[in-house]
């Protein structure tokens, strides 16, 4: 079914939306489940989205919070290093290219440092209003990322368009009173206003109206 957007701001997640990487995400948090007894499954069903430290909390109540912060420290690390594999999502460079001068901003659960090697290593560049895991005291599917994002950009949340892959981050975006669009196959039956395979699916362009978003 076709549908036109118009906004004032768009607003990306990274991984998943922008970049490819999990392959090496998945990889680490089940190395992580296997040291820690705890289920695969589990694991795969409430990392995508979330900062590891919450993740964490998630998959092992009662833990004490330090500790997490402590391991999810030594896994952005691993991350941060491990790039290989990492490639940008179709049509995230050309969607980057047209966005350039118009509001955006990354919105994203990685910290600087693993946002930054991730898109480099997917040679994309990096938007320059960014909302990293520094940034937030809560990550999602909290809101508060993306309406620091809005307010960064001074556009009203019912003004952007949110694009995200995972349940948790499209959770976020309709939070913050946000339009979502959800990207891949994990954003499906997520709430989104619709679901595309990848960024190729979108045809944006910049106008003085705002920015359009035509889908089908």
């Amino acid at each position: 079914m076709p549908l036109a957007i118009t906004v004032r701001a768009v607003l990306l997640d990274m991984d998943g939306t922008l970049v490819d990487s999990t392959a090496i995400v998945e990889r680490l948090w089940l190395q992580w489940a296997a040291a820690h007894g705890v289920d695969p499954a589990a694991v795969l069903e409430v990392v995508h989205g979330r900062q590891g430290h919450e993740s964490m909390a998630l998959l092992l109540p009662g833990r004490d919070p330090a500790v997490n912060r402590a391991e999810n420290a030594a896994m952005l690390q691993a991350e941060t290093t491990q790039t290989d594999g990492v490639v940008a999502v179709p049509g995230a460079a050309a969607l980057l290219a047209t966005l350039a001068d118009a509001p955006h901003a990354l919105v994203t659960s990685a910290d600087e440092g693993l946002a930054s090697a991730r898109m480099a290593a997917a040679g994309l560049g990096m938007p320059q209003v960014r909302v990293t895991a520094e940034h937030v005291s809560r990550s999602k599917p909290d809101p508060e990322g993306f309406l620091l994002a809005a307010r960064l950009l001074d556009v009203d949340p019912a003004d952007c368009l949110v694009l995200e892959d995972s349940p948790t981050g499209i959770a976020a975006g309709l939070a913050a009173g946000m339009t979502v669009i959800g990207v891949g196959p994990r954003a499906t039956d997520a709430g989104a206003v619709a679901v595309v395979p990848d960024l190729t699916s979108l045809h944006v362009a910049v106008t003085a109206a705002g920015i359009r978003i035509d889908l089908g």
